[in-house]
């Protein structure tokens, strides 16, 4: 794997654990359709104006703008709606453990799928990243007593299977259509289940236009979703999903990294252990 595509996978993995904190924030101020909505409509439509003002081409193939139907209908509609709902049920650090099994399922799928060959390494990388995630978030799983309502599981779940699904569908067609656009029309796609169901469930936030809420969502929209979201495609079009994804499990590590430094969390026996098993882990996935 060449520098330029590690540090475009890194700096993935470090937007996608600002993501927490924001939305947590954000949901204090507006219910989570909206804001779900919102964050896509903002992010696919910033890529598509820079790719319009750029002159990117339009996809042309029928079968192209299935794809991106079908990954905004997967990554962003079920995996925006799972994770904003079940915040309301699990806790936190439970949530994150389920959630990362998202590279166990889209590496099972690329090898079905895909015909990406699973490698004795990259089954054990991949156990070993999931046991590092579990470890390091067990101490707030135990805090919250180890209860989860199956509701919130089922959510988080629902989330993982759709960011899953949606990768290897990018996957496929990585290499067919300019990022810029197959991102943003993919956003655009997928938020508009999520409008017609704040426009049924959720009455109209009145903290929809607060100068705080509006600073969250640029934030989350631009940094956290538009920009991971295309350099995450630009990965898929030189790298193995199963490699890339592997790093997936790099996100709680940030997410512990930016409580210690912006929180003054402390940083524990779980932790550290649970990095190494992450570490070890995507070393043996990418190795060869």
């Amino acid at each position: 794997m060449s520098v330029p595509v590690l540090l475009r996978i890194v700096t993935v993995m470090l937007l996608w654990a600002l993501c927490f904190p924001l939305i947590t924030v954000g949901l204090e101020m507006v219910p989570p359709f909206y804001f779900a909505a919102a964050r896509a409509f903002m992010a696919g439509g910033a890529l598509l104006v820079f790719a319009m003002t750029l002159g990117r081409p339009f996809p042309t193939a029928c079968s192209t703008w299935a794809s991106l139907v079908g990954i905004g209908l997967t990554a962003t509609s079920l995996g925006f709606l799972g994770m904003f709902l079940a915040s309301q049920f699990v806790a936190p650090g439970f949530a994150t453990v389920v959630a990362n099994t998202q590279p166990l399922i889209a590496g099972v799928l690329a090898s079905v799928l895909l015909g990406e060959r699973l490698r004795a390494g990259d089954r054990v990388g991949l156990l070993l990243g999931f046991a590092g995630v579990t470890i390091m978030t067990l101490p707030r799983v135990l805090a919250d007593g180890g209860n989860a309502y199956s509701l919130g599981t089922a959510y988080v779940l629902l989330a993982a299977i759709g960011v899953a699904i949606g990768n290897i569908l990018m996957k496929r067609v990585a290499n067919g259509v300019d990022p810029l656009m197959a991102m943003g029309w993919q956003l655009v796609f997928g938020g508009v289940p999520l409008l017609i169901a704040a426009a049924v469930l959720e009455p109209l936030p009145s903290g929809l236009w607060t100068p705080r809420f509006l600073t969250v969502l640029v934030t989350l929209a631009l940094l956290g979703t538009a920009l991971a979201f295309y350099l995450w495609f630009a990965v898929l079009q030189s790298s193995s999903l199963t490699r890339a994804n592997a790093f997936s499990f790099m996100t709680p590590v940030f997410g512990i990294a930016i409580g210690i430094g912006l929180f003054s969390e402390d940083l524990g026996a779980f932790q550290l252990v649970g990095i190494g098993l992450v570490l070890l882990g995507i070393q043996q996935v990418t190795r060869g």
